[in-house]
């Protein structure tokens, strides 16, 4: 019994299909909100009365329209095609049986006869004369198409190709991959033919900018058409055409981003809420945040934000000035295309001659300052940054330099590293210096130059998310960057300062070449430099602030290199073979256990002793130290920083920049140890790490190229030498080559045998002409 009721349940469920394929499951006729130009002018319309209406929405998610409520423009298209049979029609591309995924039925796909036609895409019960059509996807050139793919191939086991409409989404499915590519090929082809969309708002904008000299037309335009005026009412459309069903945003979706046209709509739903929002930022930091993400909704947010500020009922209130704060943050981040900016642009002066005198006067004008310097932004704005904008003030940054000092400087929204730089150089003094100096993010184990056009205010974001991240701080740094003469640093100026302290930072780093004796007479010099005399009440930093840490783990690993005696046990052991001493059996595995187990312990001793040895050793050294500072009773500040770089100038690479790199000694990827990398004012030369003395030196007048050749693989040519290193410091060091290049060049054009002023721009340049003194190119964006 169970058995029959099962398949009369079946039967009756085929039956109520075939019903319904021939009587019900009719879909939602497609219906245009968006017109192109010959549709407009084919009706005699004038752009000024272009008439606008939000879709209508019904319980089932259709939107309510039924034949008679499709526009004229519709009209023409469906309901004439209707008239006629699929056989009649002569503009059919291409026909034949697919699977659609039919949503909210137990059967997910159901077959279904598809036509192709030049304006759209219907289906119908079957092929023969008169079947009932039901449904149609009107083609657009907004349209997109899905092509199969491998992975829907290997869990579905058939091909798929999607095709995006304005309301629909047609998921078509065929066993055959051949027909897949053909049906998405055919479609695309239609979708290419057709003229491109423009909303309501397009068309306006447009009609503004041919009358903007007209007062009494613009107004004519903005009384006749709601769409350009504030609203309270929700945005059901975007106000500009964008891509139905678009994948663009794709690599975002981990945000939880949905279509550009859902975004869209969103986003003015985010800008209403600003009007009655206690805290604005956060509302304006995710709006900007998806506008970083999403780069066609830039455009849109212009659009209905200028909406938002046009006739407005309460102009002068707080919640309205919201929309002026938020324009302004966007003015400061990104900039529309031309099109949006000339539009922009008139709006602003539109409300500058209605309401002068008025916040929003002075709003207007600090956003059109803006637009003429804003370039577009790597980060979002800050919570600080946008406070300062929303109150259309600068923010206070500060700058550390070499010692304990820094300085605070008031920045903008597009003030530049290179910016920044020379006003540090005019305040403290260096302005006149023949050297280059720059920024660099810096913390206590990492720095990193920044780029002399990046805007300090992205560095200042990007700061401040690292030290969320980290949990460590993070600084913006201002120091010696190339050193072209250091003679004629004076021993009482600043400069002079920051070379001792960066030098200091070398040798911390193991990056001064020295010898045992040097290393701790530096060190000496350093506290009576900090301290001055020694004193039993003076605190002493930490060794690894004094010495490289090398210097404690080479005493103590030298001694224990000496071989050690073992017991004669031991001894005896190592002679016998390996199945004599665990032999087989049934306490194999507990012998094995307890040997393990020994083991363990054994390295948890010497782990111990190593300590302990560190310890000793580090105290022995410090000592030493602490003697020699002794000695240095009565040297000045002075006195002591020009006998530690007097050490330190004794090494031939002083005041160069050394980068860790791989050196490949052929073509075939084999390279020997790691190397030093040296970049100087004259030259670029190799070192094994610790020693003094280069392996090779080539003088920048010997060099014909340098450039990237890979992801992470630096190549210069020399001669007809090709050297290549395997580095990640990539963009640092071409960064300073091109800016010792850059010296070089402005040197030989003021005739001057050293020196350079200003600071540095940092870029890339790749070829040297192959002059005996080379002069500087683009670096190309191709490999070499």
């Amino acid at each position: 019994m169970p058995l029959q009721g099962f398949c009369w349940f079946l039967c009756c469920r085929q039956g109520f299909s075939l019903l319904g394929r021939d009587y019900g499951e009719k879909e939602e006729e497609e219906s245009f909100e968006l017109r192109n130009k010959e549709d407009l002018t084919s009706n005699g319309r004038s752009p000024t009365e272009v008439a606008v209406s939000q879709p209508t929405r019904t319980a089932n998610g259709t939107n309510g329209h039924t034949v008679s409520e499709v526009s004229d423009e519709m009209k023409s298209l469906i309901i004439e095609k209707n008239k006629i049979g699929q056989e009649e029609d002569p503009e059919l591309l291409v026909k034949g049986w697919l699977f659609r995924e039919v949503r909210g039925s137990w059967i997910k796909q159901r077959r279904y006869w598809f036509v192709l036609s030049q304006d759209s895409l219907d289906y119908y019960s079957g092929p023969e004369k008169g079947a009932r059509r039901l449904g149609t996807l009107v083609l657009t050139n907004l349209c997109s198409v899905i092509w199969p793919d491998k992975q829907t191939y290997k869990e579905m086991g058939c091909w798929s190709i999607t095709v995006y409409g304005r309301k629909h989404c047609y998921r078509l499915y065929t066993k055959h991959f051949n027909e897949a590519v053909h049906w998405a090929c055919a479609v695309q082809k239609v979708i290419d033919t057709k003229a491109p969309v423009e909303t309501p708002t397009q068309l306006l904008i447009r009609d503004i900018e041919e009358n903007k000299f007209n007062p009494e037309v613009v107004e004519h335009i903005y009384q006749h058409n709601p769409i350009l005026k504030y609203t309270q009412s929700p945005l059901y459309a975007p106000l500009l055409p964008f891509p139905y069903g678009s994948l663009e945003h794709t690599y975002y979706s981990g945000k939880g981003y949905g279509t550009v046209r859902e975004e869209a709509v969103r986003l003015f739903n985010c800008l209403q809420q600003l009007e009655s929002a206690r805290e604005p930022v956060p509302i304006i930091q995710g709006v900007l945040q998806t506008c970083l993400d999403l780069r066609p909704l830039r455009d849109e947010v212009y659009c209905q934000l200028v909406k938002q500020t046009s006739c407005t009922p309460a102009p002068h209130t707080a919640a309205h000035l919201r929309y002026w704060q938020l324009l302004t943050c966007m003015s400061c981040t990104f900039l529309p295309s031309s099109t949006i900016l000339k539009y922009l642009r008139f709006h602003l002066k539109r409300i500058q001659s209605q309401s002068p005198e008025s916040e929003m006067d002075n709003y207007a004008s600090f956003i059109g300052e803006a637009l003429e310097k804003t370039r577009c932004r790597e980060c979002v704005p800050s919570w600080e940054e946008i406070q300062m904008l929303m109150n259309r003030q600068e923010m206070l940054c500060t700058v550390h330099y070499p010692g304990p000092g820094s300085c605070q400087l008031y920045i903008s929204s597009h003030t530049t590293a290179n910016e920044v730089v020379r006003r540090m150089q005019e305040k403290l003094g260096l302005h006149e210096s023949k050297n280059t100096f720059a920024l660099y993010e810096q913390n206590a184990l990492w720095e990193q130059p920044v780029a002399g056009s990046t805007l300090v205010a992205d560095i200042l974001t990007s700061l401040s998310t690292k030290e969320s991240e980290s949990g460590s701080q993070w600084k913006l740094y201002f120091k010696l960057y190339c050193l072209l003469d250091a003679d004629s640093i004076s021993v009482d100026s600043i400069e002079y300062l920051f070379l001792f302290e960066q030098c200091h930072e070398m040798m911390v780093r193991g990056q001064l070449p020295a010898c045992e004796e040097d290393l701790q007479a530096l060190a000496a010099l350093r506290l009576q430099c900090l301290i001055g005399d020694f004193s039993t009440h003076s605190p002493c930093p930490p060794l690894d602030e004094l010495l490289p840490n090398h210097v404690v783990e080479t005493r103590v690993l030298m001694s224990l290199s000496a071989p050690l005696t073992m017991p004669p046990c031991q001894m005896a052991a190592q002679g016998c073979p390996t199945t004599q001493r665990f032999p087989t059996g049934l306490l194999s595995g507990t012998l094995w256990s307890h040997t393990a187990t020994a083991a363990h312990k054994q390295k948890v001793e010497q782990d111990l002793r190593l300590r302990s040895r560190l310890k000793e050793e580090a105290a022995a050294i410090t000592g030493s130290i602490v003697e020699r500072w002794k000695g240095l009773a009565g040297y000045s500040r002075r006195d002591s920083m020009a006998a530690y770089l007097t050490i330190a100038r004794q090494w031939s690479g002083f005041g160069c920049t050394l980068y860790e790199v791989d050196y490949y000694i052929s073509s075939t990827g084999s390279f020997s140890q790691k190397l030093w990398l040296g970049v100087a004012a004259t030259s670029v030369s190799l070192y094994r790490q610790g020693e003094a003395e280069a392996l090779e030196s080539f003088p920048y007048g010997q060099i014909c190229t340098y450039g990237v050749s890979d992801s992470n693989t630096f190549k210069i040519t020399a001669g007809d030498r090709d050297l290549l290193f395997e580095t990640t410091k990539l963009t640092e060091i071409m960064q300073l080559m091109n800016a010792y290049f850059s010296a070089m060049h402005r040197q030989r054009e003021k005739g001057e045998d050293m020196g350079v002023t200003g600071s540095t721009e940092v870029g890339f340049h790749h070829h040297l002409a192959p002059m005996p003194t080379p002069t500087l190119l683009e670096l190309p964006s191709h490999p070499v």
